[in-house]
């Protein structure tokens, strides 16, 4: 009987090795691609936000988009992300696919910032996942009613 008992020792040492490689790794695997996809959706969606208010508070027309460009690129790098992200501005209520439109610095204006960027998840060839997760950041800008004209 004890001879029995003393084969069996130290299996359960490479029981849970063998469990856990083939349960963990792919668990903080799925964890560090989510991550990577929330850190994405988390820095456009505060780079639409940005770029809008930029936007709007700017004082003439010409500085408006130069300032919404610098307000993703901050939004963007704040999150430790490079500046790949596409802006662009379409009509209010559209969805970010619409035709783009040229936005406008008169009061009570309204439109919508747009800012998407590609994810590509770690470890995947770019064969199989393509060019990735794409995520978009909207953000609803309406001018001040009581802004002066420029």
């Amino acid at each position: 009987m004890s001879r029995l008992q003393a084969d069996d020792s130290g299996n359960a040492i490479i029981e849970f090795v063998f469990v856990a490689v083939v349960v963990l790794v792919p668990l903080v695997y799925l964890i560090a691609a989510v991550a990577t996809v929330q850190r994405t959706q988390l820095a456009v969606s505060d780079a639409a936000r940005n770029a809008g208010r930029a936007f709007a508070t700017s004082s003439n027309p010409a500085s408006a988009p130069v300032r919404a460009q610098a307000a993703v690129r901050l939004a963007l790098a704040d999150q430790g992300l490079p500046d790949d992200a596409t802006v662009r501005f379409v009509a209010a209520g559209a969805g970010c696919a619409a035709p783009p439109v040229i936005p406008v610095l008169a009061p009570g204006a309204v439109f919508t910032v747009c800012v998407s960027r590609h994810v590509v998840l770690p470890g995947v060839p770019t064969v199989l996942s393509g060019r990735g997760i794409t995520s978009v950041g909207e953000y609803v800008v309406h001018v001040d009613d009581f802004r002066a004209a420029p």
